[in-house]
């Protein structure tokens, strides 16, 4: 009698390993296809906790055309005089297709003297990156930018 999923010798055969990568791979390659824009979405307004999207005042800082996403420099400066009156509480970074919507918050206050902040990202493929700063009266302003990924990353889950 013949085993697909284990050998004899109480190891996986080559064609049950061969299968299970196979569904791995179509799993995650699924996962990243049915990534929606309402996500996203649902995402951002968590962080902005209800208060309307206003464009302005934000500029998310990347590369239009990413060759390698496994390290993605992004940069976010937000147009805030940063005094105890109006300064930017909060900074985040989303993006529409990474396994994880939100990429980064940034958490700040009238003493970080400049609102602005930089790091490095994983991008899973081409997508939309959105900046959004909060500031101190609960508005919130954003940016959307699109990018292309030539050379993906973050196809784990």
């Amino acid at each position: 009698m013949r085993r697909d999923t284990v050998s004899d010798r109480g190891g996986w055969t080559r064609r049950a390993l061969l299968g299970a990568a196979v569904g791995v791979v179509g799993s995650i390659a699924w996962r990243s296809a049915a990534a929606s824009p309402e996500e996203l979405a649902a995402a951002i307004r968590a962080f902005a906790g209800g208060a309307p999207l206003r464009t302005g005042r934000v500029l998310l800082d990347i590369a239009p055309l990413v060759e390698n996403g496994n390290v993605v420099p992004i940069s976010v400066k937000v147009d805030s005089p940063m005094t105890e009156a109006d300064h930017v509480t909060a900074i985040a970074v989303f993006n529409e297709r990474n396994p994880q919507r939100d990429v980064a918050v940034f958490h700040l206050g009238p003493r970080a003297g400049r609102a602005a902040v930089a790091t490095r990202i994983r991008l899973a493929t081409s997508q939309q990156l959105v900046a959004v700063a909060r500031m101190n009266d609960g508005s919130c302003f954003m940016h959307t930018v699109d990018v292309i990924v030539t050379l993906a990353a973050c196809v784990e889950s």
